[in-house]
């Protein structure tokens, strides 16, 4: 018999509906992960809310105040799925309690409740996991196995682009995601910290940064309250030029404002022996060329990555019967339980978050300098 583990999440809503349908997914389609997960509460603020999302989402109770799920004698692992703002409280506690930790990205608001989730989870002895959910396209994933082959040879350039429109209307009610004291960052925090990690974990860490960021809309409407506004005191748009330890340069633009583009994270990675595309609005598609094709036939070619040879497609469907987004988080829910089971924590780590909340960081410093900015990875 399949051996079981406890999962206790934190919220309900986008993320937290993301992760639940993981966690029912993930031993019916992978027969070999190490853990059955038992989907043994949900936690919000809101009872009738959170009691409705028990029931829809599949789990088998729920919790109004986390400091008592993570204190659960029959919880095993702590799912962090709310805004950037409980992160570390509901992380150190769960570690302080010895419960294993899977949080939502971005790790943190600011590098010193960074530096204090890793110490505490290192201290602990838990495996800790940050969910940077990109990784795991299967397309992702056979860039990162073509660029270790050395199929493109000498990584050159590393240009990307995550564009969506969802700020854009200035009629928009004011989130969390706005608000520097719940968020940390505006768009560098949000979509930025997924294209940092992605950019590490294709081509390596970062040196250094030079950037700007700025807020066009600056004032939001107060959901409920009439003619009231909110600041907004993060960024909502920002561009960054980028070196890597390997000698690479890149460039990077995230925007909230970007009207037509609903989810486009793209990136475009050239080497001395060939080129890599992908955009995650199609992402079963990879795109590439190789230097040594025959010049008469030299170009890019699609790749739709969906062959059971492909990491992770093998517990899924036919050739040409595509995944989606969803299918991401499964994945990282199947890595995280074989590493529980193996004890060995599956990238990204809390280091990985730490270290891309330190590109973060130092993208803002610059942005307010002007200067190339070195990322304090120190922990």
């Amino acid at each position: 018999m399949q051996k079981t583990l406890n999962v206790g999440i934190v919220g309900y809503k986008f993320m937290g509906r993301a992760h639940s349908n993981a966690y029912r997914q993930v031993a019916a389609f992978f027969p070999d992960v190490a853990f059955h997960p038992v989907m043994k509460a949900i936690c919000g603020r809101d009872e009738e809310a959170v009691r409705a999302a028990a029931t829809q989402l599949g789990w088998e109770g729920y919790e109004t105040d986390w400091r008592k799920l993570v204190a659960r004698d029959d919880i095993d692992l702590i799912d962090i799925s709310t805004p950037s703002d409980t992160h570390n409280p509901v992380a150190v506690a769960a570690a302080e309690h010895g419960k294993h930790i899977f949080c939502e990205k971005p790790l943190a608001r600011d590098m010193s409740e960074a530096r204090r989730m890793l110490a505490v989870v290192r201290q602990a002895g838990v495996i800790a996991m940050v969910n940077f959910n990109y990784r795991r396209v299967p397309a992702v994933q056979l860039a990162k196995q073509l660029i270790d082959e050395g199929r493109i040879g000498q990584i050159y350039h590393w240009r990307c682009a995550y564009l969506q429109e969802g700020g854009a209307d200035p009629q928009r009610p004011i989130t969390w995601r706005q608000q520097k004291e719940h968020a940390g960052s505006g768009a560098v925090g949000d979509l930025g910290v997924h294209v940092i990690d992605l950019a590490r974990f294709l081509i390596g860490d970062i040196t250094a940064v030079t950037g700007l960021t700025t807020t066009f809309i600056k004032q939001r409407p107060i959901a409920g309250a009439e003619d009231q506004t909110g600041t907004v005191d993060v960024d909502d748009a920002a561009l960054w030029l980028a070196r890597f330890a390997n000698g690479a340069i890149g460039s990077f633009e995230v925007t909230k404002l970007a009207r037509g583009r609903r989810n486009y994270n793209s990136f475009e990675i050239n080497g001395s022996k060939g080129s890599i595309v992908f955009n995650l609005e199609r992402l079963n598609e990879l795109n590439v060329v190789f230097a040594d094709d025959p010049p008469e036939i030299r170009g890019f070619r699609n790749i739709l990555v969906t062959d059971r040879s492909h990491k992770y497609v093998s517990a899924w469907w036919p050739a040409g019967h595509i995944i989606g987004w969803e299918h991401t988080f499964t994945h990282g829910i199947y890595d995280l339980l074989n590493g529980i089971g193996s004890g060995t924590t599956p990238a990204a780590t809390f280091v990985d978050g730490l270290r891309a909340q330190a590109v973060v960081e130092a993208v803002e410093r610059s942005s307010g300098s002007g200067s190339w900015i070195e990322p304090d990875y120190s922990e």
